[in-house]
């Protein structure tokens, strides 16, 4: 897939809607107000 996806906020809705977008094989860029949650989504 050639294209790439930007996801702001990873509270509780976003995290998992994250989630399900890498499972679903797109590139992702992400940013959220504090570390843990994009920890978090990469581990």
């Amino acid at each position: 897939m050639s294209e790439r996806i930007g996801f702001i906020g990873l509270g509780i809705m976003g995290r998992p809607m994250a989630r399900n977008l890498l499972r679903a094989g797109y590139p992702l860029t992400v940013w959220n107000r504090s570390r843990p949650g994009i920890d978090e989504l990469v581990s």
